[in-house]
């Protein structure tokens, strides 16, 4: 990784100083960002290309909210396909497949904002800022659903500039450059990490590892992280890990590893998928160092159940008397009953797309996982209590049989769970 670094500083010193001779030729001092971009797209030349890119998000990184509402509408517009050129390709193509008709008929298919958002690529740092430009753009979509269209664009690209291949897992422990492990506190999604002694807690014991994956355009700012401890059994609650006061185990005696929080770090990559490749890589890893493992399991969170259980008028007794102990853990007969409602919720409850409407547990049984276990009494947490009544799930990963379960969830819609679980049903 620090030669590739040390190459890409190479090449960006080296361009940087035909840059400065050639500032002098370009007069895009006074131009408008539309006009910027314009000037882009005609030149041909590949340092001046690379300077406007860097003009032009710098002048980006200057506009408030309503200035790139305006940039977002101008690229919508100006950059869209040219449905006339379009349609003559699409007609010289059925007259003659040829390569040069099905090159032309390609490109016209794409929208110039493509090849303007490759262009902008060129500059210094300029993936980040593209990165933070989408994280933008899905915001402003959210008041303007229009502009839900240009984001195609920026997903399509992204899921090319990021593609597995170019991934680099690093491991995260107590000896890692302060400026990533403050990116570590400030990304955590899972499990809030309020100060340094947390975070080493995490880090340093010889039962806990941490990995993430890096890009070599982004090599200071982890694109997702998981975190894992080591232990003798699958976790039933969250403080099993967490507590201070937790006897630290050898690895050599650890039989599980559980996988208690994984984060993605950047708004702007949402929907371009790290996580399921990392959590591969990193039980293949593991189970390689310390073949002994027996289980890869996750403990995770509900995130949507409470929101869910005040929603179902058909348990409306149940559930009020349920959520007047939110504060307090619930007894046993209480803990029986949430398992059963938790038993519906993740195996009957779909969205539109015959999908779970949890997120953890597409993201999970998209990735093969089985739900395992239903744990009532997991994280009693304030935010736990919140979202799920402290309760949290286990999804067991058996490499042997990911891939089999992924397909009978994609195709089948099915959710793959522990005879145990579709036993509560009844």
């Amino acid at each position: 990784m620090s030669i590739f670094q040390q190459l890409i500083l190479t090449l960006r010193g080296t361009a940087q100083g035909s840059f400065i001779e050639r500032k002098l030729n370009l007069r895009e001092e006074t131009m408008s960002i539309g006009e910027l971009c314009k000037r882009i797209m005609q030149s041909d030349g590949e340092y001046s290309s690379l300077l406007l890119s860097e003009r032009i998000l710098n002048a980006y990184a200057e506009l408030d909210d309503e200035q790139q509402l305006a940039f977002f509408n101008l690229l919508l517009a100006d950059y869209d396909i040219d449905v006339d050129q379009l349609k003559r390709s699409v007609d010289a193509y059925a007259l003659q497949p040829s390569g040069p008709n099905m090159n032309q008929l390609t490109s016209a298919a794409e929208p110039s904002r493509q090849e303007l958002l490759r262009r902008l690529n060129f500059g210094h740092k300029a993936t980040p800022k593209l990165v933070k430009m989408r994280e933008n753009l899905l915001n402003a979509a959210q008041k303007q659903p229009e502009l839900k269209k240009m984001d195609a664009d920026f997903k399509h690209l992204f899921n090319s500039w990021f593609n597995r291949g170019f991934l680099i897992m690093q491991p995260i422990d107590w000896q890692t450059p302060a400026h990533i492990l403050e990116k570590i506190i400030a990304y955590e999604a899972v499990h809030e990490i309020k100060n340094w002694r947390a975070l080493r807690q995490r880090l340093e014991p010889a039962d806990r590892r941490c990995y993430a994956f890096f890009h070599p355009s982004m090599i200071d700012d982890p694109l997702v992280f998981v975190e894992v401890a080591l232990t003798h059994k699958v976790s039933s609650s969250i403080n099993e890990i967490l507590s201070d006061d937790r006897e630290v185990l050898d690895p050599i005696q650890a039989k599980c590893a559980i996988f208690y929080s994984i984060s993605n770090c950047h708004e702007g990559l949402a929907g371009i998928s790290f996580g399921n490749f990392l959590i591969k890589q990193v039980a293949t890893r593991l189970q390689k160092d310390l073949p002994q493992l027996q289980d890869f399991s996750t403990i995770s969170p509900a995130p949507a159940f409470s929101q869910w259980l005040q929603q179902q008028a058909e348990h409306e007794f149940l559930i009020k008397k349920l959520l007047q102990q939110v504060e307090q853990p619930l007894d046993l007969t209480n803990q029986n009953q949430l398992i059963c409602l938790a038993a519906e919720y993740y195996l009957l409850e779909k969205t539109a797309g015959k999908k779970p409407i949890d997120p953890v547990a597409r993201f999970h049984l998209k990735n093969g996982a089985t739900l395992h276990r239903i744990n009532p009494v997991a994280d009693l947490s304030e935010n736990g209590l919140k979202q799920s009544m402290g309760l949290m799930v286990n999804y067991h990963y058996d490499l042997s049989t990911v891939e089999r379960n992924h397909e009978r969830y994609v195709n089948q819609h099915e959710v793959i769970c522990h005879k145990q679980i579709s036993q509560l049903l009844n």
